[in-house]
């Protein structure tokens, strides 16, 4: 099969075979959440994973038959990677027919010279900052990450489990430092496992960082295994209670305040005493 028969392949793919667990739930999220409107300028990034490529195919196929008009960039930011991890992200990039703007950067030799500890935060914090600034320089007003269901399940365990917190990924949201950006994760509905029979299915394979120190590092990593450590904490409930990860997910869109002892807005603290006589 030749790349041009392989790529229609894989669109029909996302909107037949994986429609139900793919197609509909991105397309629900961009509904449900406001995630894509007239007239929006978004770069996609791409780092050279199975889940900034699916997003980037969504997204196309978005471009080609949704009802919203808006213009995307499909964004490859090189922070240094080797000449074979380069090489594999421009093949996919053939083969799933997405024309990438590749764009140079020096993140990891920066990050060579820090401590190996705070490599992993430091590189995915730097990382963030050039992507806005392309996105400016882009004229972009949006930037699409992949991030999906079980990302955002992750991410609130690990705030309850480590950061004493509850708070969760949230589906947009407004960048501090660069006023007119937003950052959206349309694949935010999609469940990690759906990706990668999506992935098994059309034979793609895909790099897991392309990291120039570490295995297993990504932009969410946080350079420990806590990530990795409440995965199987999840996969081992899902084995009593198989809804469990859902469930986590709807407790964040579900938050009962007269149950809890305090809240935090825009930084402030707020007890339940303080109105409790009230």
């Amino acid at each position: 099969m030749n790349n041009m028969e392989k790529y229609k392949e894989i669109e029909r793919s996302i909107i037949k075979k994986y429609r139900k667990d793919i197609w509909s739930k991105f397309v629900k999220a961009v509904i449900d959440y406001e995630l894509i409107n007239e007239g929006d300028n978004v770069m996609v990034c791409i780092s050279g994973g199975k889940d900034s490529f699916l997003l980037a195919k969504c997204i196309q196929e978005l471009q080609k038959h949704g009802k919203v008009k808006f213009d995307a960039h499909y964004v490859v930011m090189d922070p240094g990677y080797n000449e074979y991890n380069k090489s594999f992200i421009i093949d996919n990039a053939k083969i799933l027919n997405i024309d990438i703007e590749m764009f140079e950067s020096d993140i990891f030799d920066v990050v060579e010279n820090i401590d190996s500890k705070s490599a992993c935060y430091m590189c995915a914090r730097m990382r963030r900052g050039v992507l806005y600034n392309h996105a400016k320089e882009l004229g972009c007003n949006k930037i699409a990450l992949g991030h999906h269901f079980n990302d955002v399940i992750e991410t609130t365990m690990l705030s309850m489990l480590y950061g004493s917190e509850i708070k969760t990924m949230m589906p947009k949201l407004h960048s501090d430092n660069f006023p007119g950006l937003e950052l959206i994760r349309p694949l935010y509905l999609v469940k990690e496992d759906d990706i990668i029979a999506w992935k098994k299915s059309n034979e793609l394979t895909f790099i897991n960082c392309a990291c120039r120190f570490t295995e297993g590092c990504s932009l969410i990593n946080d350079g420990t295994s806590k990530r990795k450590e409440v995965k199987e904490l999840i996969k081992n409930m899902k084995k009593v209670n198989p809804n469990v990860d859902y469930n986590i997910f709807k407790a964040l869109d579900n938050v009962n305040l007269d149950c809890v002892l305090g809240t935090k807005k825009d930084h402030k603290y707020e007890s339940f005493l303080d109105n409790y006589e009230k």
